[in-house]
């Protein structure tokens, strides 16, 4: 199921837009959880997670394309598609990355055709992107971004390549769930990394970005050298 938000002030077009998406799914069989925030302020305040966001520009207070400048700083990857009547703001929106534009009066036309755009985008987003807990909520991440991930007591620790780490509770068994397996290698019963960001490989250990040294474990050893070697192409 794919989480859509809708950030609408105007009630009759939150609606006709959530009516569209019904459509949409039924058409795509697709399943859709649509919320919808009445202000952009809701939407910076609450740091609600999705996976498609539509935004009016032309909100009181904090406009939409003020809210996605604010978002693009804990979220780079969440598509955004601005549903607005100002046309002026188009350039700016691809300083957001926006993944598109749709014109009021929205007609379902030109909505199924811009979903279809914004639905491939989606689709790839969900393979490569993880929501993380932070202190003012949730941080959604690049995978490619992640160099390691490990434990601590009940906490699963991921490193990002800017020194950042996030934790949350769980397994390292369901952390590797949602995980690439083309790219995240279990070297330990404790430690999965991430090939892409492998900058030395040693017999016993691997460095990876940020100069962490993260050691195989005699189990793993083997198998985890057999894969980096088909990784890189090379052999050891």
């Amino acid at each position: 199921m794919y989480r859509i938000l809708i950030v609408e002030d105007t009630p009759a077009e939150a609606e006709l837009l959530r009516g569209y998406l019904q459509r949409y799914a039924g058409e795509k069989n697709l399943s859709f959880s649509v919320d919808v925030l009445p202000s952009a302020l809701e939407l910076i305040n609450s740091r609600h997670v999705a996976d498609l966001v539509f935004m009016d520009i032309d909100m009181p207070g904090i406009n939409g394309m003020e809210a996605a400048e604010i978002l693009r700083t804990y979220d780079t990857e969440t598509p955004i598609v601005f549903v607005t009547n100002l046309a002026q703001y188009a350039v700016r929106g691809y300083a957001v990355d926006a993944v598109d534009f749709v014109v009021k009066p929205v007609e379902y036309g030109d909505f199924a055709m811009r979903m279809d755009r914004a639905m491939r985008v989606v689709a790839r987003n969900a393979k490569r992107t993880l929501a993380l807990p932070t202190a003012d909520g949730v941080r959604v991440v690049a995978q490619d971004d992640v160099t390691h991930v490990d434990l601590a007591k009940h906490d699963v620790c991921y490193h990002l390549s800017d020194g950042t780490e996030l934790r949350e509770r769980g397994s390292l068994r369901e952390a590797e769930r949602h995980l690439d397996p083309r790219s995240f290698l279990r070297i330990s019963s404790g430690c999965l990394v991430n090939m892409a960001r492998v900058e030395r490989i040693g017999r016993e250990s691997v460095t990876v970005t940020g100069g962490a040294e993260l050691f195989y474990s005699r189990s793993q050893r083997r198998h985890a050298l057999e894969t980096l070697a088909n990784y890189v192409g090379r052999s050891f």
